[in-house]
């Protein structure tokens, strides 16, 4: 009797173990490479629910933080400045444009507090990034919410229609999360022009280094143009940082000048040295998205064998049509060992999922599969 392919691959999985990812060609990671790329434990349940790194910070990462222990009794003010003139370089943009913050989070929410603390609007899609929008309301702001359109992606013409002289920002996650949709580039940048002589607007870069097209544009350029454009950055995604909490803002000195009264958490001295070694780490880096892609293919390839419905991804996540709530799925792969992302209104059978191992990986096709 002739097997099917939703056949094979459950088979395969539960009882062939690594069948799927070998025919991928991947191979595990050898001792050199977990000692300079730090792969995380593998524990259950394995934690898919945050968009982390699965790997890092890297060796040379790690050295340069004990590097200065003995300076974590003082300040990190200067030593900011040293990392803020770096970013500036890097971005081309004046040292006056980069303010430092405790993780990207930190920057959306003194951005949001900073234009709307006396009232007035943020413009955002949903389902996005929450974090200024939440932090905004309980400051008196209020959220014109806007649907994301059928594939799942920014409608930037019901946007601009609704900024009104209430709005004091529009809110842009690029790529979105949790649907990890791209906004055209060809209609990008005429948009938050046209838009920011309206308004601020704000563009959250925190997975901008996953986009696959290198001609895609941060909209640094507008920055650089003297535009009313703030952009977030992280190290926390493809650097792996998220536990040492650093990001940054780039906005024109204007502007970086008000959001920077703002600041509360700022970062530590730790963290900077991680920041700036991190940049430097070219290998690293490229580990790091190589690692992701391939992630993300496994992810695919069972969801192509389910025949779900899934958005190609520009971030290291991946947002499924998993046609069951998102709330009885996540309680039955986490019986399995596996924690998934939450529910997203109004995609409750959605189910977001980040990237991992190649171990995690296996342990997500396997419970996902188990279970149609």
């Amino acid at each position: 009797m002739e097997i099917n392919r939703r056949q094979w691959l459950k088979s395969a999985t539960m009882v062939g173990g690594f069948t799927l990812f070998n025919s991928l060609g991947l191979k595990a990671l050898t001792i050199e490479e977990q000692k300079k790329f730090n792969p995380r434990l593998f524990n259950k349940p394995i934690k898919l629910s945050s968009n982390e790194n699965p790997y890092g910070p890297s060796a040379r990462v790690r050295a340069a933080i004990t590097t200065v222990f003995s300076n974590g009794c003082r300040y990190p003010y200067s030593y900011a400045n040293e990392l803020a003139q770096i970013l500036a370089d890097k971005h081309g943009v004046e040292r006056e444009s980069i303010i430092l913050t405790g993780g990207s989070t930190e920057g959306l929410k003194i951005a949001g507090i900073t234009f709307t603390a006396d009232g007035g609007e943020i413009i955002a899609a949903k389902p996005t990034f929450l974090a200024m929008m939440q932090y905004a309301e309980m400051w008196g702001a209020n959220i014109n919410w806007v649907p994301v359109d059928k594939n799942k992606g920014y409608d930037l013409q019901e946007i601009e229609k609704r900024i009104s002289a209430d709005t004091k920002m529009v809110f842009l996650c690029n790529p979105n999360n949790p649907t990890s949709t791209l906004l055209p580039k060809d209609q990008l940048m005429d948009f938050c022009s046209t838009v920011s002589k309206k308004t601020i607007v704000f563009s959250d870069e925190a997975y901008y280094e996953f986009i696959e097209d290198p001609q895609y544009p941060s909209m640094v350029e507008l920055v650089k143009k003297g535009e009313n454009v703030v952009v977030s950055k992280t190290f926390s995604k493809v650097y792996g940082l998220a536990g040492l909490r650093i990001g940054y803002l780039i906005a024109k000195p204007e502007i970086a000048g008000v959001l920077r009264k703002n600041v509360v958490a700022m970062t530590n001295v730790y963290a900077i040295a991680a920041a700036k070694e991190a940049l430097r780490d070219d290998e690293f880096f490229s580990f790091s998205i190589q690692k992701n892609n391939e992630a993300k293919q496994i992810i695919y390839s069972t969801l192509d064998h389910l025949e779900l419905e899934y958005i190609h991804s520009n971030t290291n996540f991946v947002f499924f049509h998993s046609g069951k709530n998102i709330n009885e799925l996540g309680d039955r792969m986490l019986e399995k060992g596996v924690r998934i992302g939450r529910a997203f209104p109004p995609f409750y059978d959605w189910c977001r999922i980040s990237t991992g191992t190649v171990e995690e990986m296996q342990l997500f096709s396997k419970s996902l599969i188990s279970l149609y």
